[in-house]
């Protein structure tokens, strides 16, 4: 372990800060301070020196100038400031991934106090990829506004028994976040965790929950996203293994004559293809596209779907107040690129017949399932007898309620903690127009269809739609 003096160019100023490194230096968690503190917080130094004892590098820095702090001492409207107070731990997490990148890639985690922590949480929407896990102490989560709806990463909030009015803005805030979360009250703590005995359990709360989810996370990406399939612990290599892993789960449907698979594009199609092979049945792509919250595209709003199917989160778009002429204009875009892509992927081809018949909704992995639940609805309305959905792997609860919306679900895998698709796989790259075409091609060229298909009445137009 070692500790070193360290600045940090941030918009319009320089911070000073404290950078602690452990081992591998694969983790780090940046701390954000509350209203008139520093980096030399005794609370903060307390907590960081319990991560860096599990294993886990902290960055306390300051937050305000020297010069800024002699005049929030006196107006103390700097403190409160929260946007400006997100930009510069967005700057200083940006300065931690160019200096303190262990051989893994690093993954950081953010550590708020009081008003530090509505800066955490915005810092964390805005860095959605980046961070990891937020924990807060006797924080202020409610100041980060809107964006709790934005944030992703696991989410931790402490707060003190006997600090009753944090208490209810905590759960106000709780009942705001979409990601995975916990609230937990630590007995006879007011807001500082001054009391004996208060803070040692605070502390030994955020290290368990940086060692889950960052060390975690570390641990698995130096082992190759190692996880127990059923096969032996080793990643999948790419798509196609997944694929071909994943038609083990539906031998029961192999030789079916009214099977079809469909795969969602464009990283379900090398998935779906190799599932097709197996089943020896008809492969088909089915077209969803997300609506991107402006600004924030990373973040769903809903999705639409082949078939005219529009799918709204509508706790997102009431959270963020999202008027309707947006919502058109994003999925007015959409629809034009999900018109594109079913052209350009059939090639002319008929689209697969499906009423009456078995189909099999295939992707590359399950997150949020908002694309998938816009397949299911799209493709309902083509009055399948039974829908499948199948995904190498999944989020648990995600995998768990789709149950209710189909006939089976079937998920390879369920890690816990999931984080991400890619995290599963040793190559993830972008699937691209052209493999989803050919894959399809090879299929329809090597997977005969029923006789019944010509007879079904389907065909397609000049640009492969269905009429």
């Amino acid at each position: 372990m070692s500790s070193a003096e360290i600045r940090i160019a941030a918009p319009g100023c320089v911070l000073d800060g404290i950078l602690t490194t452990v081992g591998a230096g694969d983790a780090l968690v940046l701390f954000a301070h509350g209203s008139g503190s520093s980096r030399h917080s005794p609370r903060n130094r307390e907590v960081a020196s319990v991560l860096n004892a599990a294993g886990i590098g902290t960055l306390l820095f300051d937050l305000l100038t020297p010069e800024e702090e002699r005049e929030d001492r006196v107006t103390a409207h700097l403190r409160f400031d929260i946007p400006m107070l997100a930009a510069r731990l967005v700057a200083a997490t940006q300065w931690a991934q160019s200096h303190g990148a262990g051989s893994h890639g690093l993954a950081i985690g953010y550590f708020g106090a009081s008003t530090g922590a509505g800066a955490a949480l915005i810092a964390a929407a805005r860095l959605r990829e980046t961070v990891h896990a937020v924990v807060s102490r006797g924080g202020r989560p409610d100041l980060a506004g809107s964006d709790l709806a934005l944030v992703a990463a696991p989410t931790l909030l402490i707060v003190g028994a006997r600090d009753t009015a944090v208490i209810e803005l905590n759960q106000a805030a709780y009942d705001r976040l979409h990601c995975e979360k916990d609230l937990v009250l630590v007995p006879r703590a007011t807001h500082l965790f001054e009391e004996p005995g208060t803070l040692a359990p605070a502390a030994a709360l955020a290290a368990e929950w940086f060692r889950r989810y960052l060390l975690g996370r570390t641990a698995t990406r130096a082992a190759g996203a190692e996880r127990d399939t059923g096969l032996g612990t080793r990643p999948f290599h790419d798509r196609s293994e997944a694929g071909r892993f994943l038609a083990q789960f539906l031998a029961k449907y192999a030789g079916k004559p009214d099977v079809v698979v469909l795969g969602l594009p464009r990283g379900g199609v090398p998935v779906a293809y190799e599932i097709a092979r197996a089943l020896r049945a008809p492969l088909d792509v089915f077209v969803v596209r997300k609506l991107g919250v402006p600004g924030h595209e990373e973040y769903a709003m809903g999705a639409i779907a082949s078939g005219g199917v529009r799918v709204l989160n509508r706790e997102a778009v009431d959270e963020l107040g999202i008027p309707q002429r947006v919502i058109d204009e994003v999925a007015a875009r959409e629809l034009h690129e999900l018109e594109r892509r079913e052209s350009a992927y059939r090639d002319g081809r008929d689209t697969a017949p499906l009423e009456g018949r078995t189909a099999i909704l295939v992707d590359d992995g399950l997150a949020t399932g908002a694309s998938m639940r816009a397949a299911i609805q799209a493709l309902k309305k083509r009055n399948p007898a039974r829908v499948v959905v199948a995904v190498p792997v999944g989020a648990p609860a995600i995998c768990k309620s789709l149950q209710r919306d189909v006939d089976e679900v079937v998920c390879a895998i369920t890690p816990d903690p999931f984080r991400a698709v890619g995290l599963w796989y040793d190559e993830f790259g972008q699937t691209t127009d052209d493999e989803v075409h050919d894959a399809l091609a090879r299929a329809a060229a090597e997977i005969p269809r029923p006789n019944h298909e010509a007879q079904s009445g389907f065909r397609a137009s000049p640009g492969g739609r269905a009429q």
